[in-house]
């Protein structure tokens, strides 16, 4: 019965309208548009990943290899088990036109292919041609194609020569579309697009020299994907194997987008958890302004339930249409700017309605609702009718009932259980949560430091009426002080966060690099090249330093005889390829952290040195054995020292060292570093490419230019996340001004009718808010630094220093946003006659 009449009086207060509750709409519906917002895109962009995945990988499979090609075995069961198979050669060279002194150089990734590629997609080329005609001969020069960058750097037009290596090339056309071009993954040059068989004299691809090799199979309709992977993986599970396909064409890519779009959605949490106070002090607002209709109702007959359902039903129905409003806005907004947004995208989307994000903001926005209305109407409870006529809805318990403290526990666990299930990240979503849940406790704190410590500065305010009725004011909690501490400083807090994020993901190269990095990187210099190579270097007088190392590339696949994976998991060392070396003195400049350097003429069984904080890492011992794949062939090493490695010298630096014995016979190449006078660098790249044209020259600047790009891109995308927080933030601020009025008309008839003037009134209202704006984003700025840090660190893992500018610029932000709010609403109660005010408190 009590449900009937509460459903009744739910539906009468609803005719109404939403008078007092536009800004529990707009907090609700801002933070549910902008997870669904969110979902949305990152489900375009997977979607578009899963019905292009063949085409973005350039087949249904890839078997790919570290510098080898495939053996007659491989070979053998990949033409027994594809359609089509096409043959692909990657790697790093030089592309030279001219001669002598006055020839240009740029860094280029070429792609080496055969006939048959690309299995699937198409290349386009301008002008309009096929393939086959411009890799074809020319002019009795074999053809090619590179990206128009590449050929804008070299000042290429088409029918012009350059040279890869030994062999020269006619550029037939440049590259606008690579139809696996996501595959091919990070590139730190423009692509050059050749035959492989037209390499055979250039001298790029010697024994020992780094490149990768990669089989695309076009599976007969019939196969089994999952199965055929699986016995791929198991025949050749010694071999050094990496095996991609169809499920997961992109899969660095793939990564990427579920990760920053889950981060992207516990910001958008953060935010509506901002909206979140905002819901709760509309409720609170609507309860005091219905205290005589809840007092009325309470002397009619009506009981404590069916006041509480009432009130529940009516916010519920109010949710309903926030929540329906933010799907709303979340769910076309991509859709009306999908051109927009594909253009800006590297990957293919496909943009349409999809249920699981709507659904997922939905929840979110429900849970969230539920939370900050249970706390305000449960205290209805503990009020009795002649309280409520006084007009004491404020005195009220500030803490619940046990069974709604409960309700509101369980349904933040809920609401906490889906954000790790949805997000896919359980470690990240209670960080999240803990940071919300703590920022919320210590900006309740503050509100009430802020408080005592407005009531004892009496002193400092003696003969300064403004500041005394503006620290009375705050003391009294009058206006909200507390709902404006809390609003705005978890909104700060938030934007505060991202801002040293931002920082710290732009300085992340930069802040880690030496006084003194390397002009250059050179690969691939043969082994009867280093001496000649290394002479050269030392004669002139421009080159500061120059450090060479032997260098080989391999795959750990075993530990102590288990996979390297069931034993040390996903660790990056394990993701893929990574340098060797050998040496048989312990070098100048390395510590040994544990262990001892072999002998100078060992010729035992190998021997391993491992870098000393990736082996803690991955909880290596000393006496531990690894299998490593170089070059098809398996090598079991027992550890036998670890040693210091920095990786963010820019400088050289090998996860492992070997005894030459170990490696001797494997054919390989050296590596060197330049450290050189910037005005002679490109002096110093002309002369060697002159007398080497094989090696390859990485300018490290260029490198971290290109880094910091890919940074920055990320640090713009979680600015943006963070924008609807800090939205929502301002726009719970005006609800509290808002609110707030109508103490403040009385307020200011008060001291009007005491001789106040209206300028002193307004510089009371002023410094109020500038007061609690500065308290707030001095908050805000803790809570900011200790979230950046704690992203920055364990999230992102870039190291963390204070971004003070961005940090400083919080503050001034609360000042500003509590200021305007105040101006915006302090006129009216200037202007209204104070008779009129009293006469109606009397």
């Amino acid at each position: 019965m009590s449900l009937r009449l509460a459903a009744r009086l739910a539906r009468r207060e609803l005719r109404g309208g939403v008078h007092g509750f536009r800004i529990f709409l707009v907090c609700l519906a801002l933070g549910v548009a902008a997870i669904a917002a969110v979902g949305s895109v990152r489900s375009a962009i997977e979607s578009g990943l899963a019905r292009e995945a063949a085409v973005l990988l350039g087949g249904d499979a890839q078997m790919e290899f570290t510098y080898r090609y495939a053996n007659a075995a491989e070979r053998s069961w990949m033409t027994d088990t594809g359609a089509k198979v096409s043959e692909l050669v990657d790697f790093r060279s030089m592309a030279v036109v001219g001669q002598g002194s006055l020839a240009e150089r740029a860094l280029t990734q070429v792609k080496a292919v055969d006939e048959a590629y690309p299995l699937l997609g198409e290349v386009v080329l301008d002008p309009d041609m096929s393939l086959a005609q411009a890799l074809g001969p020319s002019g009795g020069l074999p053809g090619a194609a590179m990206e128009p960058v590449l050929a804008d750097r070299l000042g290429l037009a088409l029918g012009d020569r350059f040279r890869l290596g030994e062999q020269e090339f006619t550029l037939r056309a440049t590259v606008t579309h690579f139809p696996d071009g996501l595959a091919d993954g990070f590139a730190l040059g423009p692509r050059t697009l050749v035959l492989g068989r037209n390499l055979a004299q250039s001298g790029l691809l010697a024994p020992g020299t780094l490149f990768t090799t990669k089989y695309r199979l076009d599976l007969p309709d019939s196969a089994d994907l999952p199965a055929t992977a699986q016995a791929a993986k198991q025949k050749f599970a010694e071999s050094g194997l990496r095996w991609t396909d169809a499920r997961n064409g992109a899969p660095g890519i793939s990564d990427f987008t579920r990760r920053l779009g889950a981060f992207l959605v516990l910001v958008g949490l953060s935010g509506l958890a901002v909206g979140g106070i905002g819901i709760s002090a509309a409720v609170h607002a609507h309860l005091a302004e219905k205290t005589a209709t809840i007092a009325t109702l309470r002397t009619l007959g009506a009981d404590r339930r069916t006041i509480f359902l009432t009130f529940f039903l009516q916010i519920g129905a109010l949710t309903l249409v926030g929540i329906l409003f933010g799907l709303a806005i979340g769910g076309t907004v991509p859709l009306l700017l999908a051109p927009l947004i594909s253009a800006q995208l590297p990957v293919p989307a496909v943009f349409t309605l999809y249920p699981e994000p709507l659904t997922e903001a939905a929840v979110y926005g429900l849970l969230t609702a539920f939370v900050f209305t249970l706390w305000p109407l449960s205290r209805l409870e503990d009020i009795r009718a002649a309280a409520l006529f006084r007009d004491a809805l404020g005195r009220a318990p500030f803490l619940p009932g046990w069974r709604y403290l409960i309700a509101t526990l369980l349904a933040l666990g809920l609401l906490v259980g889906l954000s790790a299930w949805f997000s896919g990240s359980l470690w990240l979503t209670l960080w999240t949560a803990g940071g919300v849940v703590g920022a919320l406790v210590l900006l309740a704190m503050a509100s009430g430091l802020v408080r005592f410590l407005a009531r004892r500065a009496g002193p400092i305010a003696r003969n300064r009426p403004a500041l005394r009725w503006a620290l009375g004011s705050i003391a009294n909690n009058r206006n909200g002080a507390a709902q404006v501490m809390l609003s705005l400083g978890l909104g700060l807090s938030v934007l505060a966060a991202v801002g040293q994020i931002d920082g710290n993901l732009r300085n992340a190269i930069s802040r880690n690099l030496p006084e003194i990095a390397p002009s250059y990187f050179f690969v691939d210099i043969q082994q009867d090249q280093i001496e000649g190579f290394v002479d050269r270097l030392n004669g002139n007088f421009a080159v500061q330093q120059v450090e060479t190392a032997p260098m080989l590339r391999g795959i750990i696949t075993r530990i102590n005889g288990q996979s390297a994976r069931e034993i040390a998991g996903n660790h990056w060392v394990l993701r893929g390829d990574r340098g060797i070396t050998y040496s048989a003195n312990l070098p100048a400049d390395t510590t040994l952290t544990k262990g001892d350097w072999w002998p100078e003429d060992y010729d035992g069984p190998p021997l391993i040195s491992f870098a000393a904080e990736e082996a803690e890492e991955m909880g290596l011992q000393l006496g531990d054995r690894l299998t490593v794949n170089i070059l098809g062939r398996d090598i079991e090493a027992r550890i036998t020292s670890f040693r210091e490695v920095d990786f963010s010298t820019a400088g050289m630096g090998f996860v492992m060292a070997m005894n030459p014995a170990a490696l001797a016979g494997a054919p390989h190449s050296f590596i060197a570093t330049v450290y050189a006078e910037e005005q002679a660098e490109a002096a110093i790249l002309r002369d060697l490419a002159t007398a080497y044209p094989n090696i390859t020259a990485i300018r490290v600047k260029d490198a971290i230019d290109l880094a910091s790009d890919v940074l920055a891109g990320l640090a713009s995308a979680t600015a943006f996340g963070a924008g609807a927080s800090i939205l929502t933030g301002f726009i719970v601020l005006v609800g509290a001004a808002a609110t707030g009025q109508s103490t403040r008309i009385y307020e200011a008839a008060i001291l009007r009718t005491l001789g106040a003037s209206r300028r002193r009134i307004l510089l009371s209202f002023l410094l109020r808010n500038a007061l609690l704006g500065a308290a707030a984003g001095s908050i805000a700025l803790t809570l900011g630094i200790m979230s950046g840090w704690a992203v920055s660190v364990f999230v992102f893992d870039t190291g963390f220093s204070i971004t003070w500018l961005s940090a400083l610029t919080i503050i001034t932000a609360g000042i500003a946003a509590t200021t305007a709010a105040e101006i915006a609403f302090a006129w009216r109660p200037l202007t209204v006659r104070p008779s009129g005010i009293l006469r109606a408190r009397e």
